[in-house]
Formats: C-alpha cells, structure tokens, sequence
C-alpha cells in the first residue's frame, strides 16, 4: 500500500509534514490550495479515516499513524485563530499523471 505525506504551511508559518498510509489524500486536498482551517481539518479527517480504513481492510487493524496524524492536525486547528487558512504546499508522492 503507497504511504504518502502532505506538507502545510499552518497560520502561523510553521510548515509541517503530516503522513497519510495511503494515497487517499489526493481525493481530497490539493497542492497549492488554500483552506479555512474547519475545512482542511474535515477534509484531512476523510482522507485519514478512508486511508486508516485501507488499512483495516488489508492487515485487519487499523492505522495508528493515520490517528496520530489526524490529533496532530486536530491540535495545530484548535491554536488557530478563527479565520484562519492554511495552504497545502506539497503532496508526496505526486500521482502518476501529476509527474
């Protein structure tokens, strides 16, 4: 199963890779958007549980990397001040046709 992670420029500069085990995260967040931080969050929670659920399928348990990454994100969102954006700067590896 392809890994994958999803570099963010967070409101306050800090850029930070999150991990995905699976390429799911192409579904649904695109390189160089930008995203209210709610929606990113929701969007990251989809990507993650679909991939966490990838894995169930595949080795019977499910992913802890993929919740780990998930709180992760969940405690960077809950530091932003309302309003805020973050902006996706890479997803990697790219898919097949992105190369």
């Amino acid at each position: 199963m392809p890994e994958m992670t999803f570099s963010v420029r967070w409101p306050d500069g800090r850029v930070v890779d999150h991990y995905s085990p699976s390429l799911v995260v192409h579904d649904h967040l695109v390189a160089g958007s930008t995203y209210p931080v709610d929606d990113f969050r929701e969007r990251a929670a989809t990507a993650l549980g679909i991939a966490s659920e990838r894995v169930r399928a595949r080795f019977g348990f499910a992913c802890t990397s993929a919740a780990a990454t998930l709180a992760d994100i969940d405690a960077l969102a809950a530091s932003c001040p309302d309003a805020s954006t973050v902006t996706v700067l890479r997803l990697h590896p790219p898919l097949p046709q992105e190369s």
